[in-house]
């Protein structure tokens, strides 16, 4: 029933063209990787949905270094909260509602482990264009009361739609980013700006219409288009919402990190390195910096993760 309503608001249908949920190791499920549906709907490479509850152990913080360059992480905390360090010396917690962005650029190495209430959220990483994938790295930490909010809608990047009534204070890439939260039978309309030809939603809990359902624990694409989508809620439903322009970039993919040739990737790879043998000087130990001491000892690399 729901889905006939939904229907008749709106002829045609924006469709869906690939849905998945992923695949589940632990407290974590993967949804989307560089090197598979990150092809389709980049700049959008990297989409984790998490669900720490606190009662069973977690990895120590000091053991959970690890780098990236390229690339932006946006890791969006709905519930609980998670401490984080980055070798920039910027550290805390992000507690529900904050928003972490880490622009790692030419390369960062950071660290993160949820608080012992557990932490439920996505974590995405963003393809960088050539203009700043190696360049200086930055980061911006939204509390919940810098995050801009418009009825349903709280924007994490760019504005809520061709409106733009809320910007995001994050200086990122031109992308919207948005949570969404509709009480049972709500209606939400999204109008991507023009250009914004990628689109996908992946939700949290409740099920979305559209007309087709999309439940919880699900990311759904979008044919490429810049028409709108209608949404409806069967239950209360909290869903994120992802639309830019296409990134019209070749993916260079490395173990943490996503450039857009080999050169960048190199140069990226370098710089990880660097900072990984300073981190490993200071008596820090990761499986990641395992990786890069033993690389370093052989001169070469740890191999791209494809």
């Amino acid at each position: 029933m729901l889905a006939n309503q939904i229907q008749k608001t709106q002829q045609p249908t924006r469709k869906i063209i690939y849905r998945t949920r992923g695949y589940t190791g632990g407290p974590v499920t993967r949804l989307m990787s560089p090197s598979d549906l990150g092809q389709l709907i980049k700049p959008f490479v990297f989409l984790d949905h998490f669900h720490i509850d606190g009662q069973g152990p977690s990895m120590p913080m000091e053991l959970g270094w690890h780098p990236h360059s390229g690339i932006a992480t946006v890791t969006v905390v709905l519930e609980g909260a998670v401490r984080y360090a980055e070798t920039t010396g910027k550290s805390g917690v992000l507690r529900a509602g904050s928003v972490e962005w880490m622009r790692a650029g030419s390369g960062v190495w950071h660290t993160g482990e949820a608080e012992p209430e557990g932490v439920r959220g996505f974590q995405l990483w963003v393809a960088l264009p050539p203009e700043l994938e190696n360049a200086p790295n930055a980061s911006h930490y939204v509390v919940p009361e810098e995050s801009p909010v418009d009825g349903p809608v709280r924007v994490i990047l760019g504005s809520n739609g061709n409106h733009n009534k809320m910007k995001s204070p994050i200086d990122a890439p031109p992308m919207n980013y948005l949570v969404v939260s509709l009480k049972a039978g709500e209606r939400w309309s999204y109008q991507p700006p023009e250009g914004h030809e990628v689109a996908w939603v992946a939700v949290h809990e409740g099920v979305l219409q559209t007309p087709t359902p999309v439940p919880s624990g699900e990311l759904a694409i979008f044919e490429p288009s810049e028409a709108s989508i209608d949404f409806l809620a069967d239950g209360d439903t909290v869903f994120v919402l992802g639309s830019a322009p296409p990134h019209r970039h070749h993916l260079a993919l490395g173990n943490y990190s996503v450039h857009t040739s080999a050169r960048a990737l190199q140069r990226g790879e370098e710089e990880i390195r660097r900072i990984g043998a300073r981190l490993l000087t200071e008596g820090k130990k990761s499986y990641a910096l395992r990786e890069y001491g033993e690389a370093r000892a052989t001169r070469s690399l740890p191999p791209a993760d494809r």
